[in-house]
């Protein structure tokens, strides 16, 4: 899969404080740039110590700059230039030190300084902390981070594991990956802050046996698209996810099951809790009454063994027939192999829910892009096929356009 351009005409300032994490930011440099993003490296004199400026000079292709007085900005203010030239400032990593001067507003360096001095009504300010676990845990750290959140810095992580220094706990930068993900995210319209929505993602299982079992081509790529995008926007997410191996997207509470029945018994109780819920899971119609509790062994009749079948409970149904007040918006997902718009539309009736999303289901299963029918009651609207978290994100802004007009 190509790499997602999403930073697109983005100007990153990337900011060094001290620390070993330093060889993280090396690689977050690459993982900007593949994004599309444009980005200006600054380091304080401690992170020199740890990474060299010729290094993040190569990985970028510009001079990094160390020091508020270099000579090759404009009028010598490079914190006024730096950070008004900026889309966003991310600062990783971002030792205990440091973010103590953010929280007192000193501005000894020039990393500091220029974070001092960024238009906070439109750059953005992410700060990834990387230190020692007791550094981290320290009443006076914890202080100096909710001081930097209340003045507008978003603060990502830290992860947890093995640090550094040997011991094991919280403390570690997020992978650059991971602080990719939320510098996208910075960037996208939070249109459902504030809400709670619960989706529901790829395939069910239905045993037949301990190593058989019905279950469909769903790769729950449109359902973890989805949950990302709605957490981009604010959102509070909870995913219940059929059995798929896919990573969970940032931000979102992930719950695993395994059938049908699973994911009925874990979304009924969540469903008044949240004022969206986005069926997108391939949920079986079907199980068996009775799973064999031993392995099905072929016999010498040549006959196959056949099964008495029960109804699975209907989800999307169930959560739209919850008593307003405790039933939320609901979204389905309807991937037919015939008659597209026509069966999408019987749904919406039968179902009795306000939209649904079409698709041609063995045209898309597995696949990283997709095209789709959003079909209301007020007739159908395709979408050019384009990837799925593409999709996800124009999703997410119809769903919270509509919930505007709802209310």
């Amino acid at each position: 899969m190509t790499q997602r351009l999403d930073l697109q005409g983005r100007h990153i300032v990337l900011g060094l404080s001290g620390g070993v994490a330093c060889f993280k930011s090396a690689e977050l440099a690459r993982e900007l740039i593949r994004a599309g993003a444009t980005v200006q490296v600054v380091m304080t004199e401690a992170a020199l110590q740890f990474i060299t400026a010729v290094t993040m000079q190569a990985l970028t292709g510009r001079p990094v700059i160390t020091s508020q007085w270099d000579a090759r900005m404009p009028a010598n203010m490079a914190h006024i230039d730096l950070s008004r030239e900026a889309d966003a400032i991310v600062v990783a990593p971002a030792s205990a030190d440091f973010i103590a001067q953010l929280a007192q507003g000193r501005a000894g360096e020039l990393l500091a300084l220029l974070c001092l001095a960024r238009p906070a009504a439109r750059c953005p300010l992410l700060v990834a902390p990387a230190m020692n676990r007791e550094m981290w845990q320290h009443p006076a750290t914890q202080r100096n981070v909710a001081q930097i959140v209340a003045d507008g810095a978003k603060v990502l992580g830290p992860g947890s594991g093995e640090q550094a220094c040997g011991e094991v706990g919280d403390g570690r930068m997020l992978e650059a990956t991971e602080i990719l993900e939320e510098v996208v995210a910075s960037f996208q319209p939070q249109v459902l802050r504030g809400r709670r929505v619960l989706i529901t993602a790829g395939p069910t299982f239905e045993a037949l046996d301990p190593v058989r079992g019905l279950t469909n081509l769903s790769s729950g790529k449109m359902g973890f698209a989805l949950a990302r995008a709605a957490a981009e926007a604010g959102a509070q997410v909870t995913l219940v996810a059929g059995p798929v191996h896919l990573p969970t997207p940032r931000g979102v509470q992930r719950i695993d099951v395994r059938s049908a029945q699973e994911m009925h018994d874990a979304v009924m109780p969540l469903a008044p809790q949240h004022g969206v819920f986005i069926g997108t899971a391939a949920v079986a119609d079907w199980r068996p009454v009775q799973a064999q509790h031993h392995k099905i062994k072929k016999d010498s009749s040549g006959r196959a063994p056949s099964f008495e079948m029960t109804e699975n409970p209907d989800i999307l149904a169930a959560v739209a027939r919850l008593p307003e007040g405790q039933r939320p918006y609901c979204v389905g997902f309807a991937a037919e192999t015939h008659d597209v718009v026509q069966h999408a539309r019987d749904k919406l009736v039968r179902k009795g829910i306000p939209l649904i999303i079409a698709n041609h289901g063995p045209a898309t299963f597995g696949r990283d892009d997709n095209a789709l029918m959003v079909v209301d009651a007020h007739g159908v609207a395709e979408t050019p096929r384009a990837d799925k978290l593409t999709l996800a994100r124009a999703l997410v802004a119809a769903i919270a356009q509509r919930l505007q007009h709802s209310t």
